[in-house]
């Protein structure tokens, strides 16, 4: 249980032109079924620019990924889990970061990038393709 922040101007843009810039919860619960994750069990509610998760996730590895699904939105600035489990681990990603130098930082060995690529899937579709202030989960033994 915790507050996550994250970079309200980063992240995948989920409206038009024209559509504002803050997200609502069907918008955002949209966006968790197509990328294919399991919310089974949990409410997501939004309050100005932050997303409440409460509820009872499936597991503990998709409550990570629910929460970085919805927080990795642009005008999503934090993201409070009222969840039952462990408290996550995340990094978020600075400039010139690749999963190499933060699979080093985090897990202490630089050819583990792909255990971090796993585990943002399918948020992240190819280990390149990250970005400043977007933030990740480091999988924990």
């Amino acid at each position: 249980m915790g507050l996550w922040n994250f970079v309200k101007t980063a992240g995948k843009s989920l409206f038009g032109a024209a559509e504002a810039a803050e997200p609502d919860a069907d918008t955002l619960k949209k966006e968790i079924e197509e990328l294919g994750l399991d919310a089974k069990g949990l409410d997501i509610s939004v309050e100005g620019d932050k997303v409440k998760v409460t509820g009872d996730a499936v597991s503990q590895e998709m409550k990570e990924k629910v929460i970085l699904a919805v927080g990795n939105v642009e005008g999503v600035a934090a993201v409070e889990d009222d969840v039952q489990g462990g408290d996550p681990v995340f990094h978020t990603v600075e400039k010139g970061d690749t999963l190499w130098a933060i699979a080093s930082k985090t897990l202490g060995n630089g050819a583990r990038y792909e255990e971090i690529f796993e585990a943002n899937k399918p948020m992240l579709k190819h280990p390149d393709k990250i970005y400043p202030g977007q933030v990740l989960r480091i999988p924990q033994d």
